[in-house]
């Protein structure tokens, strides 16, 4: 499978390719008051507000510094009801596309986060999958993806 590389902190963590819709320089956000800590602020898509998850936050680290090479990576969520939202990444140090094969990933045999998945090894390190459906818990959710209904 194809995985978008980007680091975490010191570690590398990659993202299946089939989640990612396209990868921006750094933007400038809306800054959200009282959000919640993962949350970096809101961009501008074409017209639409998309969240941005800061994901050195969701992983309970401080917010990396800013690289030449620290992206957002737009994602096509979908949440457990099955519907589609664009979902902003903050993701440092991104790398480029690197394909590792599923013979290569095995458990971690630790679930620190619920997000963090499988890993591989190869001449660079470990390499750790970002499991982007389980990347939001409920009420994040609830909050980032209000519907008609909900907002009322």
């Amino acid at each position: 499978m194809k995985l978008l590389v980007f680091h975490i902190g010191a570690d590398r963590y990659g993202l299946r390719l089939r989640d990612v819709v396209r990868v921006l320089p750094l933007l400038e956000l809306k800054q959200l008051p009282l959000a919640p800590d993962p949350v970096a602020g809101l961009m501008d898509l074409h017209g639409a507000s998309v969240p941005v998850i800061d994901l050195c936050r969701a992983a309970g680290m401080p917010s990396g510094e800013d690289h030449f090479d620290t992206r957002i990576i737009v994602t096509d969520y979908v949440t457990p009801e099955g519907t589609h939202h664009p979902l902003g990444l903050r993701a440092e140090r991104v790398l480029g596309v690197q394909d590792v094969r599923d013979d290569q990933l095995a458990d971690s045999g630790v679930q620190a986060a619920s997000f963090l998945g499988k890993v591989a090894s190869d001449q660079q390190g470990m390499l750790q999958l970002v499991e982007l459906e389980q990347l939001l818990p409920a009420g994040l959710r609830a909050l980032l993806f209000q519907t008609a209904d909900s907002a009322s």
